[in-house]
């Protein structure tokens, strides 16, 4: 006589085994239709899985995110099921669930068209609609090869082969296919109603480039017609705010293959990196930090005393010369503990905060380079701060100030935060460990912050907070880290002298508020989709005037806004009003100053924004103090009508 607890306390008994579905048809109709898979005792298995004995359970439902991976999971035998009935000599591979959908690799000797897709989707919602039963079977291994062999799959027979002996494996089967699988599945094809196949792509078996290239179509899946809209809505944004498209638009940098992975910046595009650069400089001047620069190439031995020779050294480009190694830096954490070590330090130094913006360089596979957002030549924020394990907590809650003034300063209000602890491989005793993970949660408890434990995922050296941003297309980026790291101070020789006159190691804090300066430019863009708020935009204000009776006051109005530093131009062409208006509102300019007759007559300048509002007629002197204080406050406050 099972008794089932329930995540609200409550319990059911029942007089008899009892399935995960049966549970929850015994709670009500409307849960018995909406579940999809169970959590018994913590684990997730299918809503067929039968209780015997005393257990909590959980029931997961399209609207969980476990339920969405199941629904993706089970999407992926669908389609593949869809390709076997449509092309019955392909044959099946592997099908996992990515993030926002699944993949399936298939062998066939023709290649898939991109018309094909629709054609698969089409039959994967005709056996969605004829609702097949997903039934799960149990086979000894030796059984499950042979029966593979049989059907003329030889991948999975030999994915099957490569398990240990005596293993029992799951097979699932709907209608007439049979897939490998752990599970847990859908109850039935019917739960699958809300997915579309997005892309072919090509994919090695096994991931060996020795091996034959297998055919990859990538799917979506969701648990509503509504989520996949809103996907598909946010795809559609994204596309339009590729910010590789709109570097080109806007003239702000440009990538070739003669310097992979990394950048070439335009003017208007060095403008806003200057001013992302020079904003960050001075917010971290006023908390003490100072700045510092390192070289960018760096003996060998350095950079096998610090461990990065090691752990790093396949993404590291390396120069010789006069018989040395040396290697061009991947990060800046050995040079600063360089400057640390020039001089005997006192307690009375730390906290030591010290800033670079500096260049590295790391050899990332070609594959993975991606516009801003992956490069292997890029700039950090970055900095470490020295200190006594007494000052980790309120250094750390320091940051964590500074790093939420920065954030909305640049527009961004969600910030997701995650704590890493201590992973099994590591140095340092668990004593502290546990000092250096308590002083973290402290202060972001102490900060009454919502945060998420991420257990083992901390780095060798110490626990980290991670901070994530959810843009405006609810896209979640990694930016902001701060890390603590009892190791490479100790391997670089790095000490100061404690108060009671011993040598100690200084705790050190790797820590960056942006991360990569080209890849938090790349989001700017993207966020914004290029309109640049007035503060950051590489062009502020340009002039435009109607006709030649107004170039000489165009110029003037360009001239004073300059003398008062703002990023001002002209545009003096022959051409009409119109075609100006429209030509610099593509070129995301915040406003457009338009001179005309009685412009001239009266000083004043009429003032339109990229977004096509007229804000009307004003003295310049009054647009120029209303822009003054939309960049204070960085776009809090903007120019109204």
């Amino acid at each position: 006589m099972p008794i089932i607890t329930l995540p609200d306390g409550s319990q059911k008994a029942f007089d008899q085994s009892v399935t995960v579905g049966e549970v929850a048809a015994a709670i009500g109709p409307g849960l018995a239709r909406a579940a999809v898979a169970g959590r018994v005792d913590g684990r997730l298995v299918d809503t067929s899985h039968r209780i015997d004995r005393d257990a909590t359970l959980a029931i997961v439902t399209e609207r969980d995110p476990e339920g969405v991976d199941v629904i993706r999971h089970s999407t992926a035998h669908l389609m593949a099921h869809a390709v076997k009935e449509l092309f019955p000599e392909t044959q099946v591979t592997i099908g996992p669930v990515v993030e926002d959908g699944f993949y399936y690799d298939f062998s066939r000797e023709e290649r898939f068209r991109p018309e094909d897709l629709e054609v698969i989707e089409a039959r994967m919602k005709e056996i969605a609609g004829r609702d097949l039963p997903v039934e799960r079977i149990e086979m000894p291994r030796d059984d499950a090869v042979r029966f593979f062999l049989d059907q003329g799959e030889k991948y999975k027979a030999e994915i099957i082969a490569s398990i240990p002996a005596n293993e029992t494996l799951s097979l699932y089967r709907q209608g007439e296919f049979v897939d490998l699988c752990r599970g847990p599945h859908v109850p039935s094809t019917g739960k699958l109603r809300a997915f579309k196949l997005m892309k072919l792509a090509g994919a090695y078996w096994r991931g060996d480039s020795r091996n034959e290239m297998l055919q990859r179509v990538y799917g979506t899946a969701w648990g509503s017609q509504k989520d996949l809209d809103a996907y598909l809505h946010r795809l559609e944004e994204a596309e339009k705010r590729d910010h590789r498209k709109l570097a080109k638009q806007l003239d702000l940098f440009h990538q070739q293959e003669e310097a992979p992975g990394m950048v070439f910046w335009h003017d208007r595009g060095w403008t806003v990196y200057r001013l992302v650069e020079q904003y960050i400089r001075d917010v971290i001047r006023e908390h003490g930090y100072t700045e510092v620069r390192t070289p960018q190439v760096i003996d060998r031995s350095l950079w096998e005393r610090s461990g990065h020779w090691d752990k790093f050294r396949e993404n590291m480009f390396t120069t010789r010369s006069e018989n040395r190694d040396y290697a061009v830096k991947p990060m800046n954490c050995p040079g600063h503990i360089q400057i640390f070590n020039q001089g005997l330090r006192s307690y009375r130094d730390l906290p030591l905060r010290m800033a670079e913006f500096g260049s590295c360089h790391r050899n990332e596979a070609s594959g993975t380079l991606h516009g801003l957002m992956r490069l292997r030549n890029f700039v950090q924020d970055d900095a470490h701060i020295f200190c006594t394990e007494e000052q980790l907590q309120p250094e750390v809650a320091a940051f964590i100030d500074l790093l939420f003034r920065v954030y909305a300063d640049f527009g961004f209000q969600e910030v997701i935060i995650k704590l890493s602890t201590r992973p099994e491989q590591r140095v340092g005793s668990d004593e502290v460990w546990d000092r250096a993970e308590q002083a973290l949660a402290v202060a972001l408890d102490g900060k009454g912050l919502e945060w998420k434990l991420q257990p083992g995922e901390g780095a060798f050296y110490g626990p980290k907070i991670e901070f994530s941003l959810r843009d405006s297309i609810g896209r979640v980026w990694q930016c902001g880290t701060i890390q603590v790291d009892f190791s490479m101070p100790d391997r670089l020789g790095a000490e100061y002298v404690a108060e009671d006159g011993s040598r100690k190691v200084p705790v050190m804090l790797h820590r960056a508020i942006l991360g990569s300066m080209e890849r938090f430019i790349g989001i700017l863009i993207e966020e914004h989709a290029g309109k640049l708020p007035a503060w950051l935009a590489p062009v502020q204000a340009v002039a435009l005037n109607i006709t030649d009776g107004q170039a000489d006051y165009a110029q003037e109005v360009v001239k004073v806004l300059r003398k008062q530093g703002f990023r001002a131009e002209c545009d003096l062409r022959n051409e009409k009003i119109g075609l100006k208006i429209r030509e610099h509102t593509l070129q995301r300019v915040p406003y457009l100053l338009v001179l005309g007759g009685r412009e001239l007559e009266n000083r004043t300048v009429a003032v339109r924004t990229r977004n096509g509002a007229d804000l009307g007629a004003m003295p310049l002197e009054a647009f120029a103090e209303k822009l003054r204080e939309e960049v204070a406050s960085h776009g809090r406050v903007v120019l109204e009508g």
